[in-house]
Parts: structure tokens; sequence; C-alpha cells
């Protein structure tokens, strides 16, 4: 029988790994990748309603709330609202094929960034970077590694395996 870990402890799991993983690719492959910094649009990336598909966990979703839990109650509402701006705008839903959708990200604000960028960020905005190089990308199979072991700990967090879900949805305080 599976012993079920809090899901605060598996927060402070998921932070580990998540810093881990954010250690390797920034190690391994940022260094051939431009600075977002540098770029001429900002956030463009987290903003392209054509290309972000990000889905996340419920425990990278818990993640996710508590440190939106950190903002003033008046940004912590403002970002909620675009929360569900994307799911309405973008047509966004639990009940058909989730990785066919696309949307801006709730959580890019423009000159801030990503609210979440020191510590709750998704797996895949820590693989994603502006590449020049195809060769230079870190390859699909380490984001699919940490995505299994993030799998794994939703899986000993809450006793059965987690429908992963686009972003929006997965943070949508109607959920």
């Amino acid at each position: 029988m599976l012993k079920l870990l809090s899901e605060q402890k598996a927060i402070a799991r998921l932070k580990e790994l998540t810093s881990d993983f954010k250690n390797r690719i920034a190690e391994g492959y940022e260094q051939a990748a431009k600075s977002c910094l540098t770029c001429e649009t900002q956030g463009a990336c987290c903003l392209d309603a054509h290309f972000v598909n990000v889905h996340i966990s419920r425990l990278e979703a818990a993640a996710i709330k508590q440190e939106l839990q950190k903002l003033s109650t008046e940004k912590q509402l403002d970002v909620y609202r675009r929360i569900e701006d994307a799911i309405e705008k973008y047509g966004l839903s639990r009940d058909c094929d989730t990785y066919a959708q696309t949307f801006a990200c709730p959580l890019f604000e423009k000159g801030t960034g990503c609210l979440v960028h020191r510590a709750g960020k998704p797996v895949p905005c820590i693989t994603h970077a502006c590449y020049e190089n195809a060769a230079d990308l870190p390859p699909d199979g380490l984001q699919s590694e940490q995505e299994k072991r993030i799998d794994d700990l939703n899986t000993q967090t809450y006793g059965r395996q987690q429908q992963w879900l686009p972003l929006p949805v997965a943070l949508s305080r109607s959920r």
C-alpha cells in the first residue's frame, strides 16, 4: 500500500526536483540560448496564443497557487481574472484534446515577466528558450523524464495519477 505524502511535503519535493532540473538545463543548454532580457519583444513566446500549450499537474498547480498567494490581494485578483479570461477567450477545457489547445500565458506580466519564474515555473517553461540552432536544444527526453518524476510525485500525493491540464484550466479557482 502506498503511503501518501502531504501536499506541503510534496510541494517541497517538487521544488527540489524543479530546482535540480533548472540547474541541469542552465548548465547543459541555456548558454547556447538567447537571454530573455535581450529579446526585442520580451514575453512574445509566453504570450503567443498560437504557440503556448503548457500543461501542468495538480501538484504543480498547487505550488503555483502557493506562489500567487504571496502577491497582494489586488494582484492575485488580477491574475485570477486573466486566468478566467484565458479560459473563456481560448475555449480551454479539460474535456477535449487539451494538447490541441493553445493560449497566452496569464502568468506573464509585461514589465515584470513570469510571476512564478523563481518558484513554481512549469517544466516546459524551464526547458524553453530562444535557441538559434536546433542542435543546441535540450533533448525532448529530458522534459519527459522530469514530467514522469512529477507524475510519480502526484501519485504519491493524491493516491492516483492526475490529469495534466492546460495551465489556465489547472489554476482556475472553479476547478
